[in-house]
C-alpha cells in the first residue's frame, strides 16, 4: 500500500504573513468570441490568475488554479463567449468557489485583436491591431469586471509647433506680409511640431459586466490622440494624417483629458461607482525618454469635475 503524499502547500509557513496575490502568469489559451450573424473571433489570449493567501497557509494550490482556468477557458472556447470580461468573471468565480481559504480571486486577460477599416482618403481596406484588456475580481460581495483596450495613434507637440509658428511669423514679417494675412495663413497651414507614436489605454470596471461596448472603447481611445494612423496608407492618406495631427496638436495630458470628456459623453449609462482608467504614453521622437499621463477615477467624480466647467 503506497504512502499518501503530504500536502506541503497546506502546512504553516515559517513567516506567518498573508499575501495579496499568488498565482500564475503567462497562461496562453484560445478564446472564441461569438458575434451575431458573423463568424466568431478567435483570440490567442494570455492570462494571469491570482488568489489571495492567508497567513496560516504556506502556498496556493497551483495545480488547482491551472485546472480551473483550463476548465473555464476550454468551456469558453467550446461555447463561444460573447464578451472577454465574462470569461474572466467566470474563471474568477470558479477560483473563489474551489479554494476554501481564498477571499479574493483575480483573472486578467490580454489578447491582440485585428480589426478591418477603410483608409481616410483612398478608401482602401486595411487592418489594424488593438490590444484587448479584460479582467475580473471575485469576492463574497460579488464580481467586478473590467473591459478595455490599448490602441496606437499619433500625437504632435503643441510646444514645438508654437515655436515653429513664431519663426514663421518672423519670416513672413520680413517678407512684408501683413499681420492679417499671416494669421490667416497660419490658421490654414499648421506649422511643424515634433510628432510621436502614442499609446492610449482605456478600461472600464464595474460591478458585474460594464455596460459598454468594446468597439466604443476603441473609438474613444483612438480619437483622444492628435490623429489616427493606418497600416496601409497611400499618399493622400499620409497627407491627411499629417495635416490633421498638426491641426490637432496635443500634449500627453491633453489626450487623457480628451478621453475623460468623451467617456462621460459616450458612456452616460455607467453607474457612478464604475472606475475608469485612462492612460496615454508617447514614444518621444526628439528625446530618449517617453511622456506619460494617466487618471483613475470613479464616474461620479469625473462627472462632477466636468460639470464644474460649465
Amino acid at each position: 500500500m503506497s504512502e499518501q503524499l503530504p500536502d506541503v502547500q497546506a502546512s504553516s509557513p515559517d513567516v506567518t504573513v498573508g499575501l495579496s496575490q499568488v498565482g500564475v502568469t503567462g497562461v496562453e489559451k484560445l478564446v472564441k468570441l461569438a458575434r451575431p450573424d458573423k463568424r466568431p473571433i478567435v483570440l490567442m489570449a494570455e492570462f494571469e490568475v491570482f488568489v489571495d493567501l492567508p497567513s496560516w497557509r504556506k502556498g496556493a494550490d497551483m495545480s488547482r488554479n491551472m485546472e480551473v482556468i483550463d476548465e473555464t477557458l476550454e468551456a469558453a472556447t467550446r461555447d463561444e463567449a460573447y464578451r472577454p470580461e465574462d470569461v474572466c468573471g467566470d474563471a474568477a468565480e470558479r477560483l473563489l468557489e474551489k479554494h476554501d481559504y481564498t477571499t479574493r480571486a483575480e483573472v486578467r486577460m490580454e489578447a491582440e485583436l485585428m480589426t478591418r477599416e477603410q483608409t481616410p482618403v483612398s478608401d482602401r481596406e486595411t487592418q489594424s491591431t488593438v490590444d484587448i484588456i479584460a479582467a475580473a475580481t471575485a469576492t463574497e460581495e460579488g464580481t467586478r469586471e473590467e473591459i478595455g483596450a490599448r490602441v496606437v495613434g499619433m500625437t504632435v507637440c503643441p510646444c514645438s509647433q508654437g515655436m515653429s509658428a513664431a519663426r514663421a511669423r518672423n519670416v513672413l514679417d520680413d517678407l512684408g506680409v501683413d499681420d492679417e494675412t499671416t494669421e490667416a495663413f497660419l490658421d490654414q497651414v499648421p506649422q511643424p511640431g515634433h510628432s510621436q507614436r502614442g499609446h492610449a489605454t482605456l478600461t472600464v470596471e464595474s460591478e458585474g459586466a460594464p455596460e459598454v461596448d468594446l468597439e466604443d472603447i476603441i473609438e474613444v481611445a483612438r480619437d483622444a490622440m492628435s490623429a489616427r494612423i493606418y497600416n496601409l496608407a497611400k499618399r493622400p492618406d499620409e497627407d491627411h494624417m499629417t495635416y490633421h495631427s498638426h491641426a490637432n496638436a496635443k500634449f500627453v495630458e491633453d489626450c487623457v483629458r480628451s478621453m475623460a470628456e468623451d467617456v462621460a459623453a459616450k458612456f452616460q449609462d455607467l453607474p457612478d461607482d464604475a472606475v475608469v482608467t485612462m492612460k496615454q504614453s508617447n514614444d518621444e521622437s526628439i528625446h530618449q525618454h517617453n511622456a506619460h499621463a494617466e487618471r483613475v477615477v470613479e464616474m461620479a467624480t469625473l462627472r462632477a469635475e466636468l460639470d464644474a466647467e460649465h
